[in-house]
């Protein structure tokens, strides 16, 4: 290790900060680069979507999403058991509207067919209260659900329409997600009465 560092320290400090720079920039590049590739290549999903908290004063304005497909049931025979933290695969199966609903989640990529699409997130919670048909949370249940997240919860908007965003009606707003073969997403647009509002750029 000492012969690392000494050899490190014979770098010129110029050349070191460069390199770092570099380095960084690559990291930045390939970030981006994958985001691209979700965008343009990935399949498309429809999202009901709950939007709150609209302000971050340090970054502009952004709604902060809560999907119907956060909460996904589990059957009441179920005998796997998901820990916070948990990196799960979630089958998604659109509606007779389009829209997606979560019917399945697994610690393993799951084979799927037809129009079902398999999208990657994390346990947040192992047990939460389902969806009820109406979109409201229903303790009162015998069934119960898992949270997950997905990587989709924070959208970005321009300054100062954000409020416009969160104060409208939930059954209104939907999200566009773009999910890659490995399940990994990205938000591609948002609708608003089904009409697009917003599209990310894919750069």
């Amino acid at each position: 290790m000492g012969a690392i560092d000494h050899l490190i320290g014979r770098v010129p400090l110029v050349v070191r900060y460069i390199l770092a720079a570099l380095l960084l920039c690559g990291l930045i590049l390939a970030m981006v680069y994958q985001r691209a590739g979700i965008l343009r290549d990935g399949q498309e999903v429809r999202l009901e979507v709950v939007p709150v908290d609209p302000r971050d004063l340090f970054r502009g304005d952004y709604v902060v999403l809560d999907y119907r497909i956060a909460a996904v049931d589990l059957p009441k025979d179920a005998t796997n058991e998901f820990r916070q933290g948990q990196k799960v695969f979630v089958t998604l199966r659109p509606n007779e509207a389009g829209k997606a609903r979560a019917v399945a989640i697994s610690s393993e990529r799951p084979a799927v067919t037809g129009a079902d699409i398999v999208i990657q997130g994390t346990v947040t919670a192992a047990s939460v209260c389902p969806f009820n048909e109406a979109g409201i949370r229903d303790c009162k249940s015998a069934n119960r659900a898992v949270r997950v997240k997905y990587g989709l919860e924070s959208y970005f908007v321009p300054q100062g329409e954000g409020k416009k965003i969160e104060t409208t009606e939930k059954a209104r707003l939907e999200v566009v997600a773009a999910v890659a073969p490995s399940g990994q997403s990205a938000i591609k647009r948002l609708l608003i009465d089904g009409r697009p509002v917003y599209d990310e750029p894919p750069y």
